[in-house]
């Protein structure tokens, strides 16, 4: 049924989520798994100094991720093909989506305020409604 799974993940108990499902699912459907993680630099950095640093802190913490998550897949068998891209993440996360032709795509779910969520939106709620193939909400 899938060829490939994507799972996007944050580093958030909800993006570990996914990702574990991600896996069940990749074992089962004995598919590849893709995990996309998107770094999200400042708007608006006042100089380069700020750009660097913010870049070395998103390092450190997507360097603990990807970890985390070879770990969680090595456990459950299944081979983890992960990235980390520098952007906004429903653009990068959609746009990895279409070039790597993806079959499915799971996300975690954070919840927000009423207010947040009316106002913003969510990530896995632009997702739903942006990427080109199904996209599994996990919660």
């Amino acid at each position: 049924m899938f060829k490939l799974i994507v799972v996007a993940n944050d580093g958030s108990v909800g993006g570990f989520k996914a990702l574990a499902l991600a896996c069940d699912i990749a074992k089962r459907a004995g598919t590849a798994l893709h995990m996309i993680s998107v770094e999200v630099l400042p708007n608006m950095p006042a100089s380069i100094d700020e750009v660097i640093e913010a870049k070395t802190d998103e390092n450190h913490k997507f360097h603990d991720v990807l970890a985390k998550a070879r770990d969680i897949a090595k456990k459950k068998g299944v081979k983890l093909d992960a990235e980390v891209v520098a952007g906004h993440a429903v653009s990068a996360i959609v746009a990895y989506v279409k070039a790597h032709k993806a079959d499915l795509l799971v996300v975690g779910f954070m919840g927000h305020s009423a207010l947040y969520e009316r106002i913003i939106g969510g990530t896995a709620d632009r997702l739903v409604r942006l990427a080109p193939c199904p996209v599994l909400v996990v919660k």
